[in-house]
């Protein structure tokens, strides 16, 4: 079976194709187009040029991963249909204008190709990139059920997936994600966005001692967690340097990056082992664009080693961390339940 998935819930345009044969996913292809540039200059993402700029992107991103996946020019997208079985779409959560680019797009492709469309959670995405590693370590039926993690610019959650379509959250963030924790300390920093990529590289150069920021929640009897507290100390930290009208030097700030990742990853790594000790799970799945972070990565690989947890540990390939329609594709491929174009809309509110 092959499928079509289409992602647009933020500033990412992207169209990727997998084939499916049993429990194996062969990755076809997967394009992206992204606005960040332009969102970069702003600190952030503006809905509405993330939109615009979507419209501009769907259709040659559309066309040039139909032509990688199947070597030939689609030119017209009526005429031969391409040799695809079915087509999933990301309808929320997400940007409502960019979203709409999507499911239009998605709806349109259903109706011209007459094949079956498949509505996917864009966090279920995010799960599902774990089935496209290349390295040919994948879970399986066998490693369920399995523990996860979800780590982005919007959420910061648990979940136990026990098979296929049937997951429960577990645990999740209070206030802040570790991804919107990650851009607003980049901000207090005056480093660039997106705020994850730009910490994780000062904090290469920095002294992770330097000052110990809390750790909110880590010591409580619970899953959940809180990282506004986190954001707050830093804020203070930088602060104190400012009404002494000194100038935040590079190394200063190099230091307070290292500082306030080290914290974050202590919080998501000691909390997310707590569950998988809880839940005795077979296997644990990292996913989010935060699960992109080298030392988020290499942090879990020395815990579960040190804590001698008898649980496989899976991760994306850094590439497929970020939103890509390869990860909504491979979602659909596990969770197939077609749904008439008709009664699909988005839902930027969406949950799990």
């Amino acid at each position: 079976m092959i499928i079509l998935g289409i992602e647009t819930s933020c500033d990412e345009t992207s169209v990727g194709i997998i084939e499916k044969s049993g429990e194996h996913l062969k990755l076809l292809t997967n394009v992206v187009a992204t606005s960040l540039a332009i969102h970069s200059k702003n600190g952030g993402i503006i809905p509405e040029l993330a939109a615009r700029e979507q419209v501009k992107f769907i259709l040659p991103v559309l066309q040039q991963a139909l032509n990688e996946a199947f070597e030939q020019k689609f030119t017209d997208l009526n005429s031969p249909p391409p040799p695809v079985d079915a087509i999933a779409v990301t309808y929320g959560p997400g940007l409502i204008g960019s979203l709409l680019v999507g499911v239009e797009t998605a709806k349109t492709l259903s109706y011209l190709w007459q094949i079956p469309l498949i509505r996917i959670n864009h966090m279920y995405g995010h799960i599902y990139a774990n089935w496209l590693n290349q390295d040919g370590k994948l879970p399986q039926t066998e490693n369920l059920p399995a523990l996860i993690l979800v780590v982005s610019g919007g959420h910061t959650d648990l979940l136990i997936m026990r098979e296929h379509g049937d997951m429960k959250v577990i645990g999740g963030t209070r206030d802040d994600a570790a991804g919107e924790a990650f851009d607003k300390i980049a901000r207090l920093l005056g480093l660039p966005y997106p705020g994850g990529p730009a910490i994780s590289k000062a904090a290469l150069k920095g002294n992770s001692d330097f000052i110990h920021f809390p750790r909110p929640l880590i010591g409580q009897d619970n899953l959940d967690f809180s990282f506004s507290g986190l954001k707050t100390a830093v804020y203070r930290e930088v602060q104190k340097y400012k009404q002494k009208n000194e100038i935040l030097s590079s190394q200063l700030v190099n230091d307070l990056a290292a500082c306030a990742q080290a914290a974050i990853i202590d919080v998501l790594v000691k909390k997310t082992i707590k569950a998988v000790e809880k839940y005795n799970v077979k296997s644990l799945l990292l996913s989010g664009g935060v699960a992109a972070n080298d030392l988020l990565r290499k942090t879990f690989i020395e815990e579960i080693n040190k804590c001698a947890l008898q649980t496989d540990f899976f991760v994306p390939q850094k590439t497929l961390c970020t939103d890509n329609g390869a990860m909504i594709a491979a979602a659909a491929a596990f969770n197939y339940k077609a749904t008439p174009w008709q009664e699909i809309t988005a839902d930027p509110q969406l949950y799990y």
